[in-house]
């Protein structure tokens, strides 16, 4: 598993998302993950993507919301296969909130999508908007998200645990997450069948006329703040950098009172 190549770092995130790994006697366990019947091909996918004995099989039964439900179980046993995941990162047993993002290197955008498919949702609001969405517990994860999201479209989020289950909700919508999905979900990536349909699905929806676009924040440079520091004033810094009086003003304040971090010297 090279975390490295694009469809194993999809799994990887999928993996710490929806699947379970599960330590038993002496050298027994197995890697279970379970998925509606529907889902079947993406268990396909990781059978072969895996140089071990596994199995996928299928079970009908009633549940809380179906009368006949049928789902799909990819299990896999090596003792060696399992010692390489939790080696990569994915825990034994409960892991909702211990899971983290793999610390060598990595494909960032496939293995986010893992986690998207897993424990996410990409569609329509019921209003018609655009959205991207994570549910997880754990703050590695919640960050890793926020962070990528605004590498890659230039919006923030401001994380903060629900009150009801204590977990992360996040939630991109309308531009941001047309770019979001059209990044992650490129063509030919491994994923959820249904997903990446509903993906594909984003790039059609345009602002409708009168509605204001959301403001992205421009985060400050060192190259700027030595700019903005070098300058006789405000204004002379505001007309350099091509940003408003204002907010020169609050930015100097800032480095000044310790708020924001001095530049450190070219």
């Amino acid at each position: 598993m090279d975390l490295r190549v694009p469809e194993y770092a999809y799994m990887f995130g999928f993996l710490q998302a929806d699947g379970h790994l599960q330590q038993g006697v002496g050298q027994k366990g197995k890697l279970s993950v379970e998925l509606n019947s529907q889902d079947v091909g993406l268990l396909r996918e990781f059978q072969r993507l895996t140089p071990y004995n596994s199995s996928v099989t299928e079970r009908t039964r009633s549940t809380n919301f179906a009368e006949v439900h049928t789902s799909a179980t990819w299990t896999l046993c090596s003792l060696e296969a399992r010692t390489r995941l939790n080696a990569c990162g994915l825990p034994y047993g409960r892991k909702s909130v211990t899971i983290a993002p793999p610390a060598g290197e990595f494909s960032r955008r496939d293995y986010l999508r893992g986690l998207i498919d897993a424990d996410g949702s990409v569609g329509f609001t019921g209003k018609g908007f655009p959205f991207v969405s994570l549910a997880t517990a754990s703050a590695a994860v919640a960050g890793f998200l926020r962070d990528y999201c605004r590498d890659t479209t230039g919006a923030e989020r401001n994380l903060r645990r629900n009150a009801r289950d204590n977990v992360f909700n996040i939630l991109y919508t309308m531009a941001v997450a047309q770019r979001l999905a059209a990044d992650l979900y490129y063509p030919g990536c491994l994923s959820l069948e249904r997903k990446r349909a509903a993906a594909a699905l984003l790039p059609a929806w345009s602002r409708p006329a009168g509605m204001r676009a959301a403001h992205t924040r421009r985060r400050w440079t060192e190259e700027e703040d030595r700019i903005l520091l070098g300058s006789v004033s405000p204004a002379a810094a505001a007309e350099a950098l091509g940003r408003t009086i204002q907010s020169c003003h609050l930015r100097r304040w800032r480095l000044g009172n310790g708020q924001a971090s001095m530049p450190s010297r070219p």
